[in-house]
């Protein structure tokens, strides 16, 4: 295991209820930015709820956050909060919503000439705005998380930053809120939770039994709960563990001390900024390519895999990792979603485009900075 340093300072506030909890940690003279994506929000009492824990507060909404926050967008919301001279931004919704309020946080402060800069060319973030959230959609762990991902579709970029300035100071983790999320919403939520785990495992061994041990039990438990909330999506207790299952997945406890992947994502991130699918289908098709691509390296990691979390018992190191690759493609399939490029009917050459893109940003990609562009052109065309 390697050393580490560990440090996440959001208050969680988890269940039923949880979101009047909230006043409390809103500053008393706070003038608000809500921001929030569609109508859902106001069907599934997340809105009502909200809106009574900021009280008496001033406060200015901002609606129509995309599924893949757009950076002209968010810089609406940023000249918005600078017009009306707001002071804290409250997130309500799902990954989206609150990785545009971490960028809209940032950008609002920003000193520089183009705030776009913090995501091309990596600018360090000074400052930023104070915020909160209401998570109505489990899925990116944003709501414990210093990351972003920001797209910019007219340039076919999809990119991201990392802060510790943009750490959420409360989330409101309230399972009821995603009683009414579509199937769609719910599978997506469940895959994208579920990569994020095996980019922070599927590398290669650490000595790192508690970090694998709780990757694991995150990873059973999705696999597990799943195909139970498409069934059953008022189950309290399915959608409690599933809620806290993605939070879980990436608020960086599992990553620590060990070696990380996010070559999946980075594919994905392309794919969507290039054809506009749905994340978490980005990530049914390339996690189990790369996984058959990068096979031989992550071999040991992969059996493990099988072994504790699909209950695969092959003997054969190679067979029990076909086993497992298999497994994950059906649970993908089962939530719902394709494994490959001719479920969403892509263009022949979407593995060219995708790999032109990469190379703009990345000369390689992968835990051992293996995978070249011209390597996710083969793993995409798996």
């Amino acid at each position: 295991m390697e050393n580490f340093i560990f440090q996440n300072p959001v208050k969680i506030l988890f269940g039923k209820g949880m979101a009047a909890k909230a006043a409390a940690l809103i500053p008393a003279k706070a003038k608000i930015l809500l921001v929030y994506g569609g109508g859902s929000v106001k069907k599934n009492g997340s809105y009502d709820q909200t809106v009574a824990a900021i009280g008496k507060r001033k406060f200015v909404e901002f609606g129509g956050i995309e599924p893949n926050p757009e950076y002209a967008t968010c810089m609406k919301a940023v000249k918005l909060a600078r017009d009306k001279k707001l002071d804290f931004i409250i997130a309500l919704g799902g990954g989206s919503v609150i990785d545009a309020c971490k960028f809209i946080a940032a950008a609002a402060v920003y000193k520089g000439k183009d705030p776009w800069d913090i995501l091309e060319k990596g600018l360090p973030v000074k400052d930023a705005l104070p915020f909160g959230t209401v998570l109505t959609l489990p899925a990116t762990g944003s709501e414990m998380n210093m990351n972003s991902v920001v797209s910019r579709r007219e340039i076919g970029k999809k990119l991201a930053f990392a802060s510790e300035k943009v750490y959420p100071q409360f989330s409101v983790l309230d399972p009821t809120f995603t009683y009414t999320l579509p199937r769609r919403q719910t599978r997506n939520g469940v895959i994208d939770a579920f990569v994020h785990v095996m980019e922070q495992y599927l590398t290669r061994p650490a000595n790192a039994e508690i970090q694998d041990r709780f990757a694991e039990s995150i990873a059973q438990t999705l696999v597990k709960e799943g195909p139970v909330a498409l069934k059953k999506p008022e189950d309290y207790d399915c959608r409690a563990n599933i809620m806290l299952a993605a939070t879980m997945a990436l608020n960086h406890l599992i990553a620590v001390g060990v070696p990380q992947d996010w070559s999946s994502h980075l594919i994905g991130h392309e794919l969507t900024a290039l054809y506009g699918l749905d994340h978490a289908e980005t990530l049914a098709i390339a996690l189990p390519k790369v996984m058959e691509y990068k096979k031989a390296q992550k071999l040991d990691k992969i059996v493990q895999l099988g072994r504790r979390v699909f209950g695969i018992e092959e003997k054969g190191k190679i067979k029990a990792a076909n086993a497992t690759i298999e497994a994950v493609k059906k649970f993908f399939v089962k939530m719902g979603a394709g494994v490959e490029l001719k479920s969403y009917k892509l263009p022949a050459d979407a593995p060219e485009a995708v790999g032109k893109n990469i190379a703009r940003t990345y000369k390689a990609i992968g835990e051992n900075g293996d995978i070249t562009p011209a390597d996710v052109v083969k793993i995409l065309k798996i």
